[in-house]
This record gives structure tokens, C-alpha cells and sequence, in this order.
């Protein structure tokens, strides 16, 4: 009984579940326990019914494992707010632990029935032969596409950057001439099957005028897309872990069973540094940063999900999560699979580095992995300062790090007030982008 109710989620990693703040609130709403009948908790799941609008009670259930909802309710979110009231009850140490009821029963051991069907599914030969012959095609296409935009990039920077704004751009909101012939050729290198190089291209074109020095800017955009592209004409001669990071920023990947399977594997104690979440293109996208206390590797787990659907809320900031990473290959190891983990537990403020040591650490990265754009930092005892204008962190040493423009700072300016704060932020070359951060009375997420 002590072993299950250790092993319960914390209210923050039940709302990192939620699709959307109005679930997350609606949720919050259910977690009484008057509103349920029959609730119980098992090793492997949480199951209860509450009562709806309708005469028929909603029959909810979570497997903890994946964690994946079943519920009788007609809403299309996942998890719907009855899965996220009873997680909520459940991390509250509000549902008693029970034999799992028939229909509990039934629905795990068909979840774990295809499961295994699909482990033991072996590739076909005839698969297996296709699946090289595309990519072998694929890759065909992605040196095509790099030798175009290698020749293209060539004429424009031998033009002169000028030839961007005359041909159309003008208006300083780089939307003109110069910005609509990037994109265009990012469409082609998406038709080449190349979305690192149309990527890249995207960005340069969001550059244009935008700021004081945009044509520094560019040209350093520019210049990787180049490096890029003409690194992906010669793969073959690149020592194995700089191709595959060239394959990387390529955008190839290596399948998750590759990974698991032969990628690198470090077992340590990791602290979540920080969670970042995005949208585009209809994807949600969270990146998760750990460090790992004794092997001092930094590494990023990713995860996705469409509209609607939660993200993986499994790794809480501010939480050690002991466990073991495979890491994808490359010259900088650093995107990484959780292999194995068991509980997240609440951490002490950690200490963290001086903001030289960080910039050096980033000079190191940078050194290996030449487009990495972002990069885990964990900055010790800082206090804000204002900095051109805005605002800056400064350490002990009186080191200090811009905030990232367009970054609310008054949250952490609020919890810097009174004393220096520990945090881990993602810094870019325009500066630090706050994640988490502790201080005396706890820990923040930003």
C-alpha cells in the first residue's frame, strides 16, 4: 500500500496532461470525491464514475502506464476533465487502492494484447528492402535539393545582400520581394524532402528588417544554410558522428526502435531542468531538458501531439527522475529516448554555473554542432539588472545575460526581487529564454 501511494503523480504533472487550460480548470472542478462512486487504484490503473448531465453516470479509466483515458463522456479532448478529476483525486491521495474491477481488467489486458502483437510483429523482407529503396531515393532528392540551394545562395550573397531589398523587399516587415523569394525556395527543398534546409530558409526570410543589424543576422543564417547544404554532398567523407548530425539538421531521423536499440545509453540521476511547448503546423511540441547529476550530460527528450491531445507530462520540472537515456547519434549527443525511469521526486535547489561557465559550455557545443541554436543552461544565485533598455541577469561575479526580446520578464523579476534565484533557462545567441526557476520558498516553472 506505502509503495503505491509513493508512487502517485503530484497535482503538476496531472495539469501537464491537460490539453488545454479550460480542461485543466474543468478538472480541477471534479476532483471532489462526492462527485464519484466506485473509484479505485490499482498498481496499473485509476478507474471511478461520475456523475454527469445525463442519467448514466461517465465511466472513466487511466492506465498510468502510458498513460492512456478511456471515458463514456462524449468530449473529444484527451484527457477529458472526468480523467484529469480523477487523476487529481488520485494524486490527493483521495481514491483507495482496490482490485481492479472486470471492465478495468478487460480494457488493460487488450491494451497489453496489442501491444504485444505489435512487438512481435517482425519486418517483411520485401519492407525492409522498400523501406532502403525510399530512402535511397529520398536521400538522392535531398543532395539534389542542397546542390540547387548551395548555387542559388552563391549568386544572392555574391549580389550583395541590397539585392534582397531590391528585389522588392522594402518595407522593412519582411514580407517583400527578397523574403517571398526565401520562401519560395524553402518550398522546393520541401518538395526535395529537405525541411532542415527549407527551415533554415524560413528563418532567413523572417530576419529581413527585422532589427538594426538584420543583415548580419542573415548573412550568419545564410552562411550555416550553406555549410549545411554543402555538407550534405559530401556524407560519405564526414567522420560517421558529423554525418549523422548533418542527417539530423537534414531532417532524417533515426527511429525510435534504432535508438533504443543501439543508440548510447547513460543511466543517472536526471534533473528536469525545464520544459519548453510549442505549436506549429498543427503539432504540438514540447522540449524537455535534463542534466544528469553525476555524468554531467545535458539531454533533450521530445515529445509531440496533435491539437487536443496532452503532451507527455512524465518528466515535471524541478523533479529528479532516476533512469537511463539512449541518445541519438551524432557528433553532440544530446536529443535522448527515456529508456527506462522510475518515480520523479521533489530536488533542493540545485547548484548551478557562473554565467562564464555557461557561455563557455555553449562555445563547446557550438564548436561541434555548428547550427545548434539553443542550448540548457542551469545559472546560479542571479539577480536582474536593466540591461539597453530591458533587462538582464546578472551573477556573483557581475557576469550578466540578456533576457530573450519579446520574454515577459516581471514573473521572474517578482521571485528576484528580494533574493538571487537559481535558473535554467535555453540561451540563444539573442539571449536567454527563462524556464524554471527556484528560489527560497520553492520551485517556479516560467
Amino acid at each position: 500500500m506505502a509503495e503505491q501511494v509513493a508512487a502517485r503523480w503530484s497535482p503538476e504533472q496531472v495539469a501537464g496532461l491537460a490539453p488545454d487550460p479550460a480542461s485543466a480548470k474543468a478538472g480541477r472542478g471534479l476532483a471532489v470525491p462526492a462527485k464519484w462512486s466506485g473509484a479505485g487504484a490499482s498498481a496499473r490503473a485509476v478507474w471511478g464514475s461520475c456523475k454527469g448531465s445525463g442519467a448514466k453516470p461517465y465511466r472513466t479509466v487511466v492506465e498510468l502506464a502510458g498513460p492512456a483515458f478511456k471515458c463514456t463522456c462524449p468530449s473529444r479532448k484527451f484527457p477529458c476533465k472526468h480523467a484529469l478529476g480523477l487523476l487529481l483525486l488520485w494524486s490527493a491521495e483521495q481514491v483507495p487502492f482496490a482490485a481492479e474491477e472486470p471492465d478495468v481488467a478487460t480494457w488493460l489486458a487488450e491494451r497489453e494484447a496489442r501491444a504485444s502483437r505489435a512487438e512481435r510483429k517482425p519486418d517483411a523482407p520485401k519492407d525492409l528492402e522498400a523501406a532502403a529503396k525510399r530512402a535511397q531515393e529520398r536521400l538522392a532528392r535531398v543532395t539534389a535539393g542542397a546542390a540547387e540551394l548551395r548555387g542559388w545562395l552563391a549568386d544572392r550573397v555574391g549580389a550583395g545582400l541590397a539585392s534582397f531589398e531590391s528585389s522588392g523587399f522594402a518595407d522593412g516587415s519582411g514580407s517583400g520581394g527578397g523574403a517571398e523569394q526565401l520562401r519560395a525556395v524553402a518550398a522546393r527543398m520541401i518538395d526535395a524532402q529537405a525541411p532542415g534546409l527549407a527551415g533554415g530558409l524560413r528563418r532567413a526570410a523572417g530576419l529581413l528588417g527585422r532589427g538594426r543589424d538584420w543583415p548580419g543576422d542573415l548573412l550568419a543564417e545564410l552562411s550555416l544554410l550553406y555549410v549545411l547544404a554543402g555538407a550534405a554532398l559530401r556524407l560519405d567523407e564526414l567522420p560517421a558522428p558529423l554525418a549523422e548530425t548533418v542527417r539530423t539538421r537534414l531532417g532524417f531521423s533515426a527511429g525510435t526502435a534504432q535508438v533504443l536499440e543501439s543508440g548510447e545509453r547513460v543511466a543517472d540521476q536526471w534533473l528536469v531542468t525545464g520544459a519548453v511547448d510549442d505549436e506549429q503546423d498543427n503539432l504540438r511540441t514540447r522540449r524537455t531538458w535534463l542534466r544528469g547529476r553525476h555524468s554531467g550530460r545535458v539531454a533533450l527528450v521530445l515529445s509531440f501531439a496533435p491539437p487536443g491531445r496532452p503532451l507527455d507530462s512524465s518528466l515535471p520540472p524541478g523533479y529528479v527522475v532516476p533512469g537511463e537515456l539512449a541518445f541519438h547519434p551524432g557528433a553532440l549527443p544530446l536529443r535522448a529516448l527515456v529508456a527506462d525511469r522510475t518515480q520523479a521526486v521533489p530536488t533542493p535547489i540545485p547548484r548551478g554555473d557562473t554565467v562564464a561557465d555557461a557561455l563557455a559550455s555553449f562555445a563547446d557545443a557550438l564548436a561541434v554542432d555548428p547550427w545548434l541554436d539553443r542550448w540548457p543552461v542551469l545559472l546560479s544565485d542571479l539577480t536582474p539588472a536593466r540591461h539597453a533598455g530591458g533587462w538582464a541577469l546578472s551573477d556573483v561575479d557581475g557576469a550578466a545575460l540578456p533576457l530573450l526580446p519579446g520574454v515577459d520578464p516581471w514573473p521572474l523579476l517578482a521571485l528576484a526581487a528580494e533574493h538571487p534565484v537559481t535558473l535554467a533557462a535555453e540561451l540563444t545567441p539573442a539571449g536567454l529564454r527563462p524556464l524554471t526557476c527556484w528560489h527560497p520558498n520553492g520551485v517556479v516553472r516560467l
